[in-house]
């Protein structure tokens, strides 16, 4: 099969997504959070795990080693996947998140992380934060999860108020 057969340019009347990677870095108890600047334009002030855009030319696992690393510095070990998003934010496109957990032997982060503070925050606190709104959910269920279990499934949406809507498959299954 050649590259015209996948059919990439059937978009008419398509929505489209953008994929991106989530990670968090697990060490003994804590999990490492980034506070994000003040400047930046998505989540302002609000902690977050370390991801950002898969590129062109590589997989959704080597994007969200390549974006730990250069957020962090860590290298990291027992990269999984743990969830995906399907995320409508009522725009032309959307975004496919891959939320993936990682473990660290150590927790000496670089200094100048670009997107802003990097911090190692122990589970039994992370709820205390500002977190980024859909995160208080997901990562009750991703601590809950063991190392066997397949990956969740959701979906996100934002409702006439602008309020975060998520639904995981599970929830449907009853």
């Amino acid at each position: 099969m050649g590259a015209e057969q996948q059919g990439a340019d059937a978009t008419k009347g398509r929505w489209l997504t953008m994929p991106r990677t989530l990670s968090f870095v697990m060490n003994g108890d804590a999990v490492l959070l980034l506070k994000r600047a003040a400047h930046k334009r998505v989540f302002p002030n609000q902690y977050n795990g370390l991801g950002g855009h898969v590129e062109r030319d590589e997989d959704l696992y080597s994007s969200a080693l390549r974006e730990i690393e250069e957020e962090s510095g860590l290298r990291t070990h027992s990269l999984k996947l743990r969830s995906i998003h399907n995320i409508d934010a009522g725009r032309v496109t959307g975004i496919l998140l891959f939320v993936f957990t990682a473990i660290s032997e150590t927790r000496a982060l670089r200094r100048d992380c670009p997107e802003g503070r990097l911090e190692w925050i122990p589970k039994d606190r992370v709820f205390e934060l500002d977190l980024v709104e859909d995160l208080p959910d997901l990562l009750a269920r991703i601590f809950a999860m063991d190392d066997e279990q397949p990956p969740a499934y959701a979906h996100v949406h934002y409702d006439e108020s602008d309020r975060i809507t998520l639904r995981f498959r599970a929830d449907d299954d009853g």
